[in-house]
């Protein structure tokens, strides 16, 4: 339970730094400087290259000039007190956010492989840690740099969000709300921050390819670079691809893995196998676009999976493997979408995204996304492209019309939208339009089974999306569901990138308030992931007249607002126009009796309660079924 308007901490200004401060804070806070830039540095670097780099970036931390004036106004204190920490902090938390930004044009230099240090001939990397380390770093992969660095300053640094905020701000960081708000995502947990799992500064040593050094000779090696070099000047005449573009080297021969890296071996689905099959998933899917006949082009994405290289910039949605095929995967589209060349590949378990530049430059980008046991509206369609702040869909088969719709206006009309060999015309992309809400662009699909909304939650599958009781939940098109999700479209800002499956909205009571000034709606969002584990249920308030809900609880990987347990318990701390605080809580129609103890003494029948309160007052609800169980609050 939390209470409304909290008003946030100020800290005062610090002042200049000498370079003799920061050095001696250099020394003696090294490793914890190493293991913040670690952390924020983004995982598909590899440990061992993250390593590397975050020791680079802190020793290159140091200010230039005799005095550097720091330049984050809430972090005076520093470490104990000290500027000089305060001062390489912010450097180092800058350099690792731009490393982790995507590249345009020429690399900045923290994007660049470190020059120092360099070890030859040996992999470093952090020690292993246990099952919780390995969730948190999935989950850790899966946020945006500068949530990753709003989650390290809040759980390592022990920040408020006020200095958290100032921190990324002068960090360079555009929407610090909004990284704030994806790292409330991930519970705090200080003690796995701190564990070796995370420290770059105590490693584990292994050699890179000892058997092959061993076995070539001085002339071999020099005989291997003449032959590169003729190879990359045949391939390359004017810097374009070449046969496996942007794939590393051939390191083994096997027949299954060779012939899942033909062309000629793709799996081909007839354009009208849908009509006749049982099935509604993306496995008859026919393959659309023009370039599915570039065998080149189907090449390059194939070598490109199984063996991305260093030019290759891959993602993947929590719980995916990005391992190479295990056999000949089924081409659903290639074409060109704006200036990129895409080819999308499904292979039973995940769909593939291959995407290069149409122009023949270097770099190409490799997205996965889980996709089991997708079937009708899951599998209704795939994300081609963003760009501009839109985005373009390949739709199945069996869609009949295509539009646009704003959630957060449920009574205008869907916008129709044109769809071209399956693909659709750009839309608003919702995931690329960070900071302040004032609309929510969601695709709306009819075919022969009716119609469905869906929206774009930055991964290759937008979400689908439903309203009504858990247990009985149905499509969010009619004209409740739309209202029930108006007000509360802009929350699924927070499950951005999470591999989330489908999304839904539960107006589970209205609360008429105790100074007469109408009634209040509760509404239970919650968000199922593709993996399974990762689910999110948020307990939303909304005030009569006010245009958004705020979250006012939360719980993560529990059954509460779920389909196998569809009741809900949340309170909040309200102001009245009085200036009176109340505590406000609510269950659904199956609560018998509601009671709260802590901060707050009080209990009453029936799903709904009503008790005066102080002014920053907590409190723990619980509950009775009607059923005679037990539920707790949402926290």
């Amino acid at each position: 339970m939390q209470s409304q308007d909290v008003a946030p901490r100020h800290a005062l200004a610090s002042g200049p730094v000498d370079v003799e401060q920061a050095e001696a804070a250099l020394v003696e806070h090294y490793p914890r400087l190493v293991r913040i830039a670690y952390l924020v540095l983004p995982p598909g670097l590899g440990r061992g290259r993250r390593v590397l780099t975050a020791h680079s970036l802190v020793q290159r931390a140091l200010p230039r000039g005799r005095k550097q004036a720091s330049l984050i106004p809430a972090q005076a204190s520093g470490r104990d007190g000290d500027p000089g920490y305060a001062c390489l902090r912010e450097r180092v938390l800058r350099a690792a956010l731009a490393a982790a930004r995507p590249r345009s044009g020429l690399p900045r230099l923290a994007q660049l492989p470190p020059l120092l240090p360099q070890v030859w001939g040996l992999k470093l990397f952090p020690r292993s840690g246990g099952a919780d380390e390995l969730a948190l770093d999935q989950r850790l992969s899966a946020l945006s740099g500068p949530a990753r660095a709003a989650y390290v300053l809040r759980g390592l640094e022990n920040l408020p969000d006020a200095g958290i905020r100032a921190l990324l701000e002068a960090a360079g960081v555009d929407d610090p709300g909004g990284a704030l708000a994806a790292a409330n995502g991930v519970p705090t947990q200080p003690a796995l921050l701190s564990s070796s799992e995370f420290d770059p500064c105590s490693l584990q040593v292994r050699p890179t390819d000892l058997m092959r050094r061993r076995q070539h000779t001085k002339a071999a090696l020099a005989a291997a670079a003449a032959l590169a070099v003729c190879g990359a000047l045949i391939a390359l005449p004017g810097g374009g691809w070449g046969p496996d573009g942007a794939a590393a080297p051939v390191y083994a021969e096997n027949p299954s893995a060779e012939a899942a890296l033909d062309p000629a071996g793709l799996t081909r689905v007839s354009p009208t196998a849908w009509e006749t099959s049982a099935r509604t998933d993306f496995s008859v899917w026919p393959a659309r676009g023009p370039l599915t006949g570039d065998r080149d082009l189907l090449r390059r994405a194939l070598a490109v999976w199984a063996r991305p290289g260093e030019a290759v910039r891959v993602s993947a949605t929590p719980g995916t493997q990005t391992g190479g095929p295990a056999g000949p995967p089924q081409l659903l589209y290639a074409g060109q979408v704006d200036n990129v060349r895409v080819v999308m590949l499904y292979d039973g378990l995940r769909i593939v995204r291959y995407a290069e530049p149409a122009d023949g430059t270097q770099g190409a980008a490799l997205d996965f996304a889980r996709v089991d046991g997708a079937t009708g509206a899951e599998a209704g369609a795939l994300v081609l492209g963003r760009s501009d702040g839109n985005v373009r869909y390949l739709t199945a088969p069996w869609v009949r019309k295509a539009a646009s719709r704003d959630l957060m206006k449920p009574d205008s009309p869907a916008t129709p939208l044109t769809v071209s060999g399956g693909v659709t015309a750009p839309l608003t992309s919702p995931a690329l339009q960070p900071g302040r809400c004032s609309s929510w662009t969601v695709l709306q699909l009819t075919d022969v089974s009716g119609t469905r909304l869906s929206t774009d939650l930055g991964e290759l599958v937008p979400a689908h999306l439903t309203a009504g009781r858990p247990d009985s939940a149905g499509e969010a098109v009619g004209a409740r569901g739309l209202r029930d999700w108006a007000p509360f479209a802009c929350s699924l800002s927070a499950e951005r990138s999470a591999g989330i499956r489908s999304v839904n909205a539960w107006a589970y009571a209205d609360q008429p308030l105790p100074d007469g000034s109408g009634a209040a709606g509760w509404v239970c969002t919650r968000a199922e992931t593709w993996r399974g584990d990762g689910t999110a249920a948020l307990a939303q308030f909304r005030t009569p007249g006010g245009p958004v809900g705020a979250v006012v609880a939360k719980g993560t990987d529990v059954r509460a607002c779920g389909p196998r347990d569809p009741h809900v318990l949340a309170g909040v701390l309200w102001k009245s126009r009085a200036g009176h605080w109340y505590l406000l809580a609510a269950g659904d129609r199956d609560t018998a009796s509601i009671r709260a103890k802590g901060g707050v003494t009080a209990a009453g029948p029936g799903p709904l309660l009503v008790a005066r309160a102080e002014q920053g007052a907590r409190a723990d609800l619980g509950g009775t079924l009607t059923d005679g169980r037990s539920i707790t609050g949402l926290r």
